[in-house]
């Protein structure tokens, strides 16, 4: 993407998520997809994730990736504030190690879509790949690299396989 405008905006529940959703941040940053993180609590800070979420597309977001633990509701308020597709990744950080964050993202009522991943730092790398790949169905060039990127990983099983052969 020749703009540097962010696409992709990634919200985080609390600071302290920052370390774990940093993994979606570098998946947009090796596909060259512009994107910009904030702070907003669906329960500390409500009106500020509302304002975030409906003035989204406005300032040009495309996808909208929402990290929280606990009962993390955060992909919900989002997606109710927009139309933009929201990708929730649920993040342990309860004593029910990620179990409430995760049913509260995927369990959403109809109507209020979150495609939600898997739990911490590998769902933060999913949930960029599947950002990739909503961006990629208008952008011939993004999807070349998404071409690129599962070829390579094939190709890397493809040797982990005859590493294991010889």
């Amino acid at each position: 993407m020749a703009d540097s405008t962010p696409v992709v905006g990634i919200v985080l529940g609390s600071g302290s998520d920052r370390e774990v959703m940093e993994a979606a941040r570098s998946v947009l940053e090796e596909f060259g997809v512009p994107c910009e993180m904030t702070v907003a609590s669906a329960h500390r800070s409500p009106e500020r994730a509302a304002a975030y979420a409906r003035g989204a597309a406005g300032r040009g977001l495309k996808v909208l990736i929402a990290g929280a633990g606990m009962a993390a509701h955060l992909a919900g308020v989002l997606a109710a504030h927009t139309t933009l597709p929201v990708v929730g990744v649920p993040l342990a950080g309860s004593p029910l190690q990620g179990l409430d964050a995760l049913l509260s993202t995927v369990q959403m009522p109809p109507g209020v879509p979150v495609a939600t991943v898997a739990l911490g730092a590998a769902g933060a790398r999913n949930a960029a790949i599947l950002a990739v790949q909503i961006l990629a169905l208008s952008d011939p060039r993004l999807a070349e690299r998404l071409e690129a990127h599962k070829a390579a990983m094939a190709a890397a099983v493809e040797r982990q396989a005859e590493e294991l052969a010889s």
